[in-house]
């Protein structure tokens, strides 16, 4: 009986973690609009399992900050409105320029050789206009960078923080590979790997400053050229 139970609570864990994989996936790629209500009975008619996965699945995004419960309990996509922007870029840019200058001082060899990896890895997709890996490998990515600065709280913060960041990097991909090119989406963080790699903590600092400012301006540019269409992020 103690191996069946094992057995039933190791498989309600898998179909947690799938229906985790795919509502995240959803929300990310704007298949999932902010705002939009999700219901716990609906979800597990949709995946064909009990509400008890489908809870643990909304449970982990919540402590991501994709799904949010409101005070009447009611469960809904993490709205973003447009007006918050620039609180958003303010809060990116501070916490991308303290794990970046940290990971420039406290790297080891192995953290810079993942680095690198990541990056490899991220450019690979570029090639191919990979936008859901391109998104998920971005932020690895940026994740390797945090970790070599090894510091949990700045870590915990920039994930929750890129998260959000993968939602408006959907939204206007196209535009960004029509504007950009892949070629020049390719450099993108050249200057603050070098800067890393060289230990320069004020260049490192000074590179994830200009990526996050470049992040900003791509994404204002779409919205002067997007400003009659209906926006799914408000």
């Amino acid at each position: 009986m103690a191996k069946d139970n094992e057995t039933e609570g190791g498989a309600r864990r898998h179909s947690g973690r799938y229906i985790y994989e795919e509502l995240r996936k959803q929300i990310l790629t704007l298949k999932l609009k902010p705002g939009v209500q999700l219901d716990e009975v609906s979800l597990a008619a949709q995946f064909g399992l009990s509400r008890s996965p489908v809870r643990d699945a909304l449970a982990r995004l919540i402590t991501e900050g994709l799904v949010t419960i409101l005070p009447n309990r009611t469960t809904l996509v993490t709205p973003f409105e447009i007006a918050e922007f620039p609180n958003y870029i303010s809060a990116l840019d501070l916490i991308q320029r303290a794990v970046t200058r940290l990971a420039a001082t406290q790297h080891r060899d192995e953290d810079l050789a993942h680095i690198r990896q990541a990056d490899a890895a991220y450019l690979e997709a570029v090639t191919t206009s990979d936008f859901q890996a391109m998104s998920e490998l971005n932020k690895a990515f940026h994740m390797a960078v945090a970790q070599a600065g090894r510091n949990p709280y700045f870590i915990t913060y920039y994930e929750r923080l890129l998260g959000e960041g993968q939602r408006l990097l959907h939204l206007h991909f196209d535009h960004i590979v029509s504007s950009a090119g892949t070629q020049q989406l390719g450099r993108d963080h050249e200057d603050m790997i070098e800067a890393i790699a060289a230990r320069d903590a004020d260049a490192a600092e000074r590179a994830a400053h200009e990526h996050t400012m470049l992040f900003q301006r791509r994404f204002l540019d779409y919205m002067r050229q997007n400003l009659t269409a209906r926006m799914p992020v408000s």
